[in-house]
């Protein structure tokens, strides 16, 4: 017997199921069973860093996002940023680490898993995994970071190193990292955004981030952030133009970025680095001057770009808090301070923070 076909009838009124976020990630191989691999979509590759690049170089004053700088070569060279002895950031936020890891661990409710926003090579997230570790015994570390070779060398280097450890890393920008978060399950969650990486925002910039970061925390879940302190401005200055030039090459990096990824035509001794101290917004500014009147093409992007001399292109701003400016952060943002801690020389803070500061 054939059987009748379906009867069929008007189309259903109803929308179809919002996409699950986590199934626009995809899963890349790896060497390890304790490892795994996802990377956020990319619609355009590529076309994000073009279209910045056209509407940064375009705009008066120029400027240029500082995310942009961790391609491969720009996180080498940030590593050894990390490791200047004018830098430091590194040094002061380990330090606190090395001193508080164990009491953070105690600190914490039960078991959570360790999310790491902008995890680089997790060199001082390794104090803190091995505290939760010693307090819970097993551990699933999700570190978030944008460059993807960096996130696997990192990631293969702790599962070899640390029993029950489990690593699920996201290779991605922050927001790529937050919808994951904002969709995906399992225990409550410390997250880690170390490296006083929060001055590269504006402050109402990193108010709105910290909302959207609340909004994918849950009950339970917890947020360890390191904020630099401010201080004298020739201490500061120092940490962002050292003696060795390493800094200079990682802004100037930038520029060979967009030769190598654009089609650009900059010629790097043309530009110098500068290192800024700006009173007015609380901040560390980072710019590329260039040392001539010059004109470069983008053939990529169809973009010629002409510059004065003396003319700069603001690369990156890394703003310094007070601890009462941080406090006044996590009430705008929505959280509130349950412990702080400090560098011995008063540089540097940590602050464990929890959903439920005053939000207006």
């Amino acid at each position: 017997m054939v059987p009748e076909p379906p009867i069929s009838g008007p189309p259903s009124s109803e929308p179809p199921p919002p996409e699950n976020p986590i199934h626009r990630f995809s899963e890349l191989p790896t060497e390890c069973d304790s490892l795994t691999l996802i990377a956020a979509p990319e619609d355009r590759p590529g076309a994000d860093f073009a279209d910045d690049v056209r509407a940064g170089l375009s705009a008066c004053p120029k400027r240029l996002p500082c995310l942009y700088f961790y391609d491969e070569r720009g996180s080498r060279l940030f590593e050894r940023i990390c490791e200047l002895p004018e830098y430091y950031l590194t040094r002061a936020e380990r330090s606190i680490l090395e001193a508080h890891a164990d009491e953070l661990a105690a600190l914490l409710a039960g078991p959570v898993d360790l999310v790491d926003l902008g995890s680089g090579n997790s060199g001082k997230t390794r104090l803190v995994i091995e505290a939760l570790l010693r307090c819970q015994g097993r551990l699933r570390f999700i570190p978030v970071d944008i460059s993807s070779s960096m996130l696997r060398e990192s990631s293969l280097a702790l599962v070899e190193t640390y029993a029950g450890l489990e690593v699920l890393a996201v290779a991605g920008e922050y927001q790529a990292g937050l919808d994951y978060l904002d969709a995906e399950g399992g225990p409550p969650r410390l997250v880690l955004w170390l490296g006083s990486n929060v001055g590269n925002f504006t402050p109402p910039e990193a108010v709105g981030f910290l909302r959207r970061l609340g909004g994918a925390m849950r009950p339970g879940d917890a947020l360890l952030i390191g904020i630099d302190l401010r201080k004298e401005p020739a201490v500061l200055v120092a940490a962002y133009d050292d003696a060795a030039g390493v800094t200079a090459q990682f802004n100037l990096n930038l520029l060979a970025r967009i030769n190598r990824e654009l089609g650009g035509g900059f010629d790097l001794d043309a530009f110098a680095h500068e290192a800024r101290w700006n009173d007015a917004e609380g901040r560390m500014e980072m710019h590329l001057r260039s040392l001539r009147g010059q004109s470069v093409e983008i053939a990529d992007i169809g973009l010629r770009v002409s510059f004065a001399e003396g003319e700069t292109i603001h690369t990156e701003s890394s703003c310094k808090y007070s601890l009462e400016g941080i406090q006044e952060l996590a009430a705008a943002s929505g959280f509130a301070i349950s412990r702080q801690w400090l560098d011995g020389g008063s540089r540097f803070s940590l602050s464990l923070m929890a959903r439920g500061g005053a939000s207006g």
